[in-house]
């Protein structure tokens, strides 16, 4: 795969009943968070910012992070954005949203 910046989206959705979900998914983002790779956390998803491989090595991270963990089971929901001729930024995909907040 080529080496431009892609956008995912990751949701972690826990079904085991050992622990509370959130525990889980704090963990989940640690993984994010330890990587390096730019992320945003949503309400109901986390973004990643970063190359297409950087990108799919945390969301296998936060995968394994799970099973040696021993989370029974859990749902994932993946959204990939590629763009085979350059970059796809989320600021590019949102600036005008932010700017037109700021005006409020």
């Amino acid at each position: 795969m080529h080496s431009y910046i892609v956008n995912a989206s990751i949701q972690i959705v826990p079904l085991a009943q050992d622990r509370h979900p959130y525990l889980w998914v704090d963990e989940a983002i640690a993984i994010i968070e330890a990587s390096g790779v730019r992320f945003e956390v949503g309400a109901f998803a986390t973004v990643l910012e970063g190359t297409h491989d950087a990108v799919m090595q945390v969301i296998a991270d936060v995968q394994e992070h799970l099973y040696q963990k021993g989370c029974a089971e859990w749902i994932t929901s993946i959204q990939l954005q590629v763009r085979s001729s350059g970059d796809i930024t989320g600021e590019e995909k949102t600036a005008k949203y932010q700017l037109a907040n700021l005006a409020s």
